[in-house]
């Protein structure tokens, strides 16, 4: 039993210090300025990030902002709204991956997980894993009859403009 414990724990350490090696790889790999678009305006963003004044915008450095765990919870806090998103929120701020995985599933809302409208959602804390790109949050759905549901709804970080990208029903 000592002897797994042991393993367990060298393996572990190991598993960190591999984690923290490809941390550290990828924040190398990441030029540290890019072009980008202007800010956009939006009520989730955060306020536009750059190195300073300069003599045009072709020359000015302007780092490109990552989306964070406040931008994701307003954003789904507004995408979701009280009874789900609108037709025209749908078009604008899910990703094409998910807009085909609803025109494969056309007798289930996938944004909703369910087939009817809710009463109310409310979206818990977010996570953010900077490494993989992703931030995410339990939405829980609350329906007419009293029961409720829960599903995670994922946004890529580097989505310009923020969508949200993926949504796991939960079983």
């Amino acid at each position: 039993m000592l002897r797994a414990a042991v393993l367990r724990s060298v393996h572990t350490r190991s598993v960190l210090a591999l984690c923290a090696a490809g941390v550290v790889a990828l924040a190398l790999s990441v030029p540290a300025a890019q072009a980008a678009p202007a800010p956009q305006a939006a009520p989730w963003a955060s306020a536009a990030r750059a190195d300073g004044p300069a003599d045009t915008p072709s020359k000015r450095p302007v780092v490109r902002h990552r989306h964070t765990a406040d931008d994701i919870h307003r954003f789904l806090t507004w995408f979701y709204g009280t009874h789900g998103p609108t037709e025209a929120q749908r078009e604008r701020f899910v990703s094409d991956f998910l807009k085909e995985k609803q025109a494969q599933n056309p007798d289930h809302d996938v944004i909703l997980c369910a087939q009817n409208t809710p009463r109310n959602i409310e979206v818990g804390p977010v996570t953010v894993a900077q490494s993989a790109g992703v931030g995410w949050a339990t939405v829980t759905a609350y329906w007419a009859d009293g029961t409720t549901s829960t599903f995670t709804a994922y946004v890529a970080l580097d989505s310009h403009p923020i969508e949200l990208h993926e949504v796991v029903c939960a079983q």
